[in-house]
């Protein structure tokens, strides 16, 4: 379905029974809805109702020009807009990677709206800036950041030769889903809206996010290039609500591709509980 709200149009899929209980589904870079797929069957079958929207830059109605229109705090307002068109006054939010960050963001400024919280990937926004600070495997891990906000510099690198680099980036994936991330990105003006997430300064407010109170589950990987044990672990010191720890052995960061079952597993838990 297409949505109509703070003047752009977003795109939403919406999956399983109207009257089951709602479950916001926020995706990463660069990817788009699709990612959840494998999840929203099981989470369907289960009886749960799954929004899975295309973000701020993903949607083609939804890509402002201004590098400032995609600071956190508009594409957390896009998602509450979006649940209020729906009329959907709560639900479960699950988001990837920066997914997660704007779910974190929701959690923290917006628990009347988050009934539970499962972050895939990006732990709590200051246990990622702590170990960034202090940890140099983590510094390591975050020197990519640098390079994705450059204008012009990071697009030519990761689209020149038929986008080698950028399929590189999805390593571990089903060949076919990485070509579906892949072409929506070639598209003109994609991959700089969805590399504007990285640039409109997000990274100098997100060590000062306060803590999660609505029961929360952060989903990591061993594997993760992207993102390091310190950082995972600290997570815990910023969540007060109920809160377990998943650590899915054997795969990178693009976990609900590649271990959808894991992650499916963790949300149904998570949403059981309460």
């Amino acid at each position: 379905m297409r949505v109509h709200v703070r003047g752009l149009d977003f795109e939403v899929a919406a999956s399983g029974p109207e009257d089951g209980r709602p479950v916001l589904l926020l995706h990463g870079f660069p990817q788009h809805s699709g990612e959840w797929d494998a999840v929203v069957a099981r989470l369907t079958a289960a009886g749960l109702r799954t929004y899975a929207l295309d973000q701020r830059g993903y949607s083609p109605g939804a890509r402002p020009a201004e590098v400032e229109s995609y600071r956190v705090d508009e594409i957390v307002a896009d998602a509450l807009a979006v649940l209020d068109e729906l009329g959907v006054p709560w639900a479960d939010v699950v988001g990837h990677d920066w997914g997660a960050v704007v779910a974190w963001y929701l959690a923290a400024g917006h628990p009347g709206r988050v009934r539970t919280l499962t972050a895939v990937s990006v732990p709590h926004p200051a246990a990622y800036i702590a170990a960034l600070a202090t940890d140099a495997d983590q510094q390591g891990r975050s020197a990519y950041i640098q390079l994705f906000r450059q204008p012009g510099v990071a697009e030519e690198m990761l689209l020149s030769d038929d986008a080698e680099r950028l399929r590189a980036v999805f390593a571990g994936c089903p060949p076919e889903s990485i070509e579906s991330y892949v072409a929506p990105m070639r598209e003109p003006g994609a991959l700089t809206a969805a590399l504007n997430w990285y640039r409109a300064g997000a990274f100098h407010d997100m060590g000062r996010l306060g803590p999660v109170s609505v029961p929360t589950t952060f989903v990591w990987s061993d594997g993760d290039v992207a993102v390091g044990r310190v950082a995972a672990e600290g997570c815990v010191e910023h969540v007060t609500g109920d809160y377990r720890f998943v650590t899915v052995p054997g795969v990178s960061h693009w976990i609900p591709d590649q271990a959808p079952d894991a992650v499916a597993e963790a949300i149904l838990a998570r949403t059981a509980a309460q």
